[in-house]
């Protein structure tokens, strides 16, 4: 599975969060060199350090256009993905200058560098399902539907996509490829996603979680909003797929892509608790009932029908076995001292 990857360099922007550093550690298993692009961990403990990773990391900002280029040319990487981001709602409203610098800035700033960058084969710019302009309809969104975005990170990520397809039609048109330029640039758009080694604030199962190990109730914001949630491997291994085809130069993969549940696994956060609750009882959580919130989308799905049909990807893992992997992940480093992100990589990949 996914022996492309075997020698290629990758150069990975945010792997020190949470996301990218699971999706670091699959790449090295699979015999990639990486090379790391990103802020330094802003959470203690964290999963990068956890797992005493020894790869090359620049603990740069996105933002400066500069050391990102000059980062990407000592690399020579096959393919980018781009992680890093600001990826935090509540966070955007307090922070929106700096919500819209790195995700939008950020993000222009990594596909100017591999311009570039004469390496480079392929960009998969990693963005979210709260791209698109949410209209809270009961049907998953599909990839060409209108991006949009009330609060300024879900806007800040439909302004990633659109400097995305901008730049896919200004500087790597399909028409052109292999004539005037070798890059493929794809758009990746993933749910909620949860797994171990997350602790990033306004999490909701790291912060049932924290308070279960101190003995306390959750509060809990919306019970009834509901959200794709899954775990971390499955949209990382449709990014992993998604890069296969564009490093075999298949163009037509070129594109905007949604990695999501399947329509039934859709849960409400309340659903989640109480799934939550049956696997640990020690989780405990109480419903907020102030209403001083800023605004958050009630129902937000996303179609997956594409990512099946045309890469044969899909989802492995039920929402019940993603939140109990997910559990017990922070159950072993909380209880036992250990960290089983090999255990349960290896648990996936086998399926």
């Amino acid at each position: 599975m996914f022996g492309s990857y075997k020698g290629k360099r990758i150069f990975l922007t945010g792997n020190t969060g949470f996301k990218g550093s699971w999706m670091a550690y699959w790449l090295q298993k699979l015999g990639a060199e990486v090379v790391g692009y990103a802020l330094p961990p802003n959470t203690e403990p964290n999963h990068f350090s956890l797992l005493n990773s020894d790869y090359k990391s620049y603990f740069e900002d996105v933002r400066d256009l500069e050391t990102l280029s000059k980062a990407m040319l000592e690399t020579k990487p096959d393919i980018v993905f781009h992680l890093a981001a600001q990826p935090l709602v509540r966070y955007s409203y307090q922070n929106p200058i700096e919500t819209y610098s790195t995700n939008v800035m950020g993000t222009i700033n990594v596909m100017e560098a591999a311009r570039f960058c004469d390496s480079v084969k392929a960009i998969i710019v990693v963005t979210t399902d709260k791209c698109y302009e949410n209209v809270e309809q009961n049907i998953g969104y599909i990839e060409t539907d209108r991006m949009g975005g009330f609060d300024p990170y879900s806007s800040s990520k439909g302004c990633a996509e659109l400097a995305v397809s901008s730049y896919r039609n200004s500087f790597f048109n399909l028409n052109d490829y292999s004539k005037k330029h070798q890059i493929l640039l794809a758009s990746a758009r993933a749910g909620n996603v949860i797994g171990g080694g997350d602790w990033s604030i306004d999490r909701l199962i790291p912060d049932i979680i924290k308070s279960a190990i101190k003995g306390e109730k959750t509060n809990i914001r919306y019970p009834k909003a509901t959200r794709p949630w899954q775990h971390v491997l499955e949209p990382i291994s449709g990014y992993l797929m998604l890069g296969e085809r564009l490093l075999n130069g298949e163009k037509d993969f070129a594109e905007g892509w949604n990695f999501g549940p399947e329509e039934h696994e859709v849960l409400t956060v309340g659903e989640v608790l109480e799934i939550a609750k049956n696997i640990w009882d020690k989780i405990d959580f109480e419903v907020d009932i102030q209403n001083e919130h800023f605004h958050e989308a009630g129902l937000l799905s996303l179609n997956i029908n594409k990512a099946k049909s045309r890469l044969g990807w899909s989802p492995k893992w039920s929402n019940e076995i993603s939140i109990k992997n997910t559990i017990e992940w922070y159950k072993e480093f909380y209880l036992s001292n250990q960290v089983v992100t090999e255990n349960q990589l290896n648990q996936y990949i086998v399926l």
